[in-house]
This record gives C-alpha cells, sequence and structure tokens, in this order.
C-alpha cells in the first residue's frame, strides 16, 4: 500500500516525535518500536509498556434487538454477560471459516460495543450489515476512538492515580466506564482489564480527540514505574509468547475455531448462531488438523510459511506464527499439522524446515513464556 494512501492514528505525531520506526500494518502507518523490539518486549514482562492500537475497529451495537444481533453473530454466549463484563469470541461464515476474533463488550442492556481487527474494519463492517435480519442499530465509530493498551506487572499501579475506578478490583474481562470528565478529561471513556500480551493490563478507550493528552498522562505516571513506550513489534512477540492468535496467520476464513483451539468459544447449545451447523459437524466428524504450539530445539527462527515435519520428515503441516522468544531465548511457534497425538500432543518431537534446514523442534502447549 502507497504511504500516501495509509491511515494514521490520532498518535502519529507523537510516534515520530519520539522518533518510532514507522511501517505500514492493516492500512495505517504504526509504529513497529522505539528503541528495540527486545528492550520493549522485556519492559512489558518486567515492568509496563504502553501501546497504541487504536487501528483497531469498534462497532457499536444499539437498540432493542441488540443482543439477539450479537447472539445470532458471535459463536460464543452473549447471554453470560452483564453491564461490565466483556468476552472474546469470534464470527464465523455459514462454512465455519473465522471472519474475525473480537472482543464484545456490554456496556448496557441494549448497548454492545464489539472491538474488531484494523485489517477487518471494512470487511467485518459490510459483514455485519449484511448479516442483521433483526435490524439491529450498528454505527461504525473506529475514526472517532481511540485505544491504548497499558500491559505489564506495574500497569495497574500506573493507571490508579489517574481515575476514581478502582482498576486493581477489576477482574479479568471486566470494565468500568468513568463518569464524563473524569478520567484525564475524556466524555467517554472505558477502562477494561483485557490485553495482547499475556501480562495485567488496561486497555483505555477514549474519544480520538484526547488521545494525545491520555498518552502524555499515562507515561507521565509511569515514568517511576519504567513504563516504555511499546510498538506492534513487541506486541507481536508479546502475543506469540502467550499463544494468542492473530488473525491472518493462525486464523482466517480457510480455518474453523475448533481446529484452532478455540472451541471454548463455540457454544452449540446457545441457539442459533452464523456457522452452528458447519461447527456442529466439524465436531461430530472431528477434527483433520490442529493448531499446535512448538519450541525449537536447535537455532533458528520458524517463520509463516515454514513446513513443519514428522520427525522421519514427511511434511505434515506448516508454520502460521514464529519468532524467537525474547524470554526463553529460542524459537518458538504455532502452526497447524495434521491431527495424530504424535504430532499434537505436548512433549512430541517434531521438525521445522528453516531455510533449508531440518531442526528439532517439541511440541509445547503455551503459553511459552510461563514454562
Amino acid at each position: 500500500m502507497a504511504e500516501s494512501s495509509l491511515k494514521t492514528t490520532p498518535l502519529h505525531a507523537v510516534h515520530q516525535e519520539l522518533g518510532a520506526r514507522m511501517m505500514p500494518f492493516g492500512g495505517f502507518d504504526m509504529p513497529v518500536q522505539y528503541t528495540s523490539i527486545i528492550d520493549e518486549h522485556m519492559a512489558v514482562r518486567e515492568a509496563a509498556g504502553l501501546f497504541d492500537v487504536s487501528h483497531m475497529g469498534e462497532v457499536e451495537v444499539t437498540g432493542s434487538h441488540a443482543f439477539d444481533f450479537v447472539q445470532h453473530l458471535v459463536t460464543n454466549d452473549a447471554s453470560t454477560l452483564y453491564d461490565g463484563r466483556a468476552m472474546y469470541t469470534v464470527m464465523c461464515t455459514p462454512e465455519g471459516g473465522v471472519v474475525d476474533d473480537l472482543i464484545v463488550y456490554r456496556r448496557s442492556e441494549d448497548t454492545y460495543l464489539l472491538v474488531i481487527n484494523a485489517a477487518n474494519i471494512e470487511k467485518d463492517w459490510d459483514w455485519m450489515v449484511s448479516h442483521n435480519p433483526m435490524k439491529a442499530e450498528l454505527r461504525n465509530r473506529s475514526d472517532e476512538m481511540a485505544l491504548l493498551a497499558l500491559q505489564g506487572p506495574q500497569a495497574l499501579a500506573i493507571a490508579a492515580p489517574l481515575t476514581d475506578v478502582a482498576v486493581d478490583d477489576l477482574k479479568f474481562y471486566h470494565f468500568a466506564e468513568p463518569d464524563p470528565g473524569a478520567f484525564l478529561g475524556c466524555e467517554d471513556a472505558l477502562l477494561s482489564r483485557t490485553g495482547y500480551t499475556g501480562e495485567p493490563g488496561l486497555e483505555i478507550y477514549c474519544e480520538a480527540d484526547k488521545a494525545v493528552d491520555v498518552w502524555h498522562a499515562v507515561m507521565e505516571a509511569g515514568a517511576e514505574h519504567d513504563l516504555h513506550p511499546a510498538g506492534l513489534g513487541a506486541r507481536d512477540t508479546l502475543r506469540l509468547e502467550a499463544g494468542y492468535c492473530l488473525y491472518g496467520n493462525d486464523l482466517d476464513e480457510d480455518h474453523n475455531p475448533l481446529e484452532a483451539g478455540l472451541g471454548w468459544l463455540v457454544k452449540l447449545d446457545k441457539g442459533d448462531f452464523i456457522g452452528r451447523a458447519a461447527l456442529q459437524q466439524v465436531r461430530a466428524d472431528g477434527l483433520s488438523r490442529k493448531l499446535v504450539g512448538f519450541v525449537l530445539d536447535e537455532r533458528g527462527i520458524p517463520r509463516p510459511g515454514y513446513p513443519i515435519l514428522s520427525p522421519d520428515g514427511d511434511e505434515i503441516g506448516t508454520v502460521t506464527s514464529g519468532s524467537q522468544s525474547p524470554v526463553l531465548q529460542q524459537g518458538i511457534g504455532l502452526g497447524y499439522v495434521t491431527n495424530d497425538a504424535a504430532y499434537t500432543e505436548p512433549g512430541q518431537p517434531l521438525r521445522i524446515g528453516v531455510r533449508g534446514r531440518m531442526l528439532a523442534a517439541t511440541v509445547r502447549k503455551p503459553p511459552f513464556h510461563k514454562q
């Protein structure tokens, strides 16, 4: 994509002032790193990092049919939500492939916020509009909202002085909405105990025109806690160490959530939803392939597209995500393999084709950095 056609987040000038290395991602000009990916990665593991993830999309669903729409759209069960509760889920095609993974926030009985991936905003919006038989009220708020992710062991200590919300008391996948103006002057803020790093943290939603003020306030509050700005490079290595899927790599319309290890998101007994019949059939027939995690036992870095082989050298799958783990100092990855216990059970040996070499690897269940 030409640089001139890239979108920018409300914090673009801040990243430039900080000397960030920028690159296209999901149609946006985004910061990859400020100092180094390893430094920023370890800052999040040991102290805290602040990410600009305002490229993510937000769709608001309102009205008397809001719940019915969400329940029809996603595989997880929205009836388990209550005000202040969020859930991770996927939405599927009728054939069971993953359209996108997303977070659903219930703000009230008739108001939900769906947070979707940046590269899929237009596709997802069209999908929602065309799969809305109950005529729920949909509003694409992606350009109006900014999103900052404050992540790491010190994240909650940094955020606590900035708000009268008791962030330490927020449970995982719960959120609070400060009174208008009470959080750094934001009229429509949402503080969520979610993240994509495997560490404690908050995701901070606010109006786009307040993003710069919020960024600077958080960075100032974090100065004594060794808070670092962190880019998408560290975000990717952090999520991979935690074993989180990335849409476009580990999830797509050619793979269903059951083979991606996300069967816990598929509630077949909740009633009808898009893809339910296909997923019922997959569950009845059994999986032909499965997403597994692995660690290289030899020096090397696995990359998406590299072949996964059996110990005898037969090709059994493909790497979908791979990198060097800053914590383990080893190559780690995810990939789909033939669903055979010899290839999917933790501890089983594999080989990964890395630049013409067949490197020894071992199946390991994520999160990698906790072991």
